[in-house]
């Protein structure tokens, strides 16, 4: 059971995974501020109201409130375009470049973590715990 277990944390994709939640909650934090700080006040000076939470609609007695979706989907809005703009298009920008070289077959300049000893040397260390010993 527990070699199952350090088979599964040496696999490498578990402290992947760990990192991006990292910095996916950081950076969650830097683009709320961003929305509070800077969009906000933007809607409010177009809008004349910088909370939206207090917006709702009563049928028969039961209370709609829509404000905390506007404010939601503001959010929502600015961190996917913030995602699309600083993380995606910038790598995928990279990836074409890449793919463009190699078509033309020139050399294509691999990142510095992709060909360092360090990570030859890690490599080779996981894969002899990895192998079963004798």
């Amino acid at each position: 059971m527990l070699k199952g277990f350090k088979e599964f944390i040496m696999r490498g994709n578990v402290v992947d995974l760990a990192v991006a939640v990292v910095i996916g909650a950081a950076f969650g934090a830097v683009v709320k501020a961003f929305v509070e700080d800077i969009i906000t006040p933007i809607v409010a000076a177009i809008f004349g109201k910088p909370d939206f939470s207090n917006l709702y609609f009563t049928i028969n007695g039961s209370v709609f409130k829509y404000g905390d979706f506007i404010n939601a989907l503001i959010t929502f809005v600015s961190v996917a375009a913030a995602v699309y703009f600083f993380i995606v298009a910038p790598l995928n920008a990279i990836a074409e470049r890449k793919a463009r070289r190699r078509a033309l077959g020139q050399p294509v300049e691999e990142s510095a973590a992709e060909v360092s000893d360090e990570v030859a040397l890690l490599t080779e260390i996981r894969d002899l715990l990895s192998t079963p010993r004798a």
